[in-house]
């Protein structure tokens, strides 16, 4: 596959991708009002959103494919690096918050969000199983 394929699709990508990376850069640029962990998770965003619009970049302009591989790898190990700084520094605020409330005599916060979570999860696996159900049956009849 060209170069250039594959930087128009990394570009478009990029570009639907502008409904996670601009919500991370308003969090970001709102600074202390967020929390730690929230601002280090939006900078991972922003950091893996970057590093696909430059591999978009670096398809066009490079001759060679380890230009642009070596760039993916490098925006992707930092990527993780913040995302994993950002899950640590939640699970601390987390049980510091935890501690906080125990000292006002409450088990948990009063608004712990958790089974709405999960079934958004359930009801995304349950659509993405029928999907594939639905294109294993329509394979089957297109062969017999």
């Amino acid at each position: 596959m060209a170069h250039t394929v594959l930087a128009v699709g990394a570009a478009v990508v990029t570009g639907a991708g502008s409904v996670w990376y601009l919500p991370a850069l308003a969090d970001l640029r709102a600074g202390a009002d967020r929390t730690r962990s929230c601002r280090g998770a939006a900078a991972a965003c922003v950091s893996g959103w970057g590093t696909a619009g430059l591999v978009a970049v670096l398809l066009l302009l490079a001759g060679d494919w380890w230009v642009p591989g070596t760039a993916a790898l490098t925006g992707a190990l930092v990527t993780a690096g913040l995302r994993v700084r950002a899950t640590v520094r939640r699970h601390e605020e987390r049980r510091e918050a935890a501690r906080q409330w125990g000292e006002l005599g409450r088990t948990r916060p009063p608004h712990a969000a958790g089974r709405s979570r999960h079934a958004v999860a359930a009801l995304l696996a349950v659509g993405l199983a029928a999907v594939a159900v639905t294109a294993v049956y329509g394979m089957a009849a297109e062969l017999s």
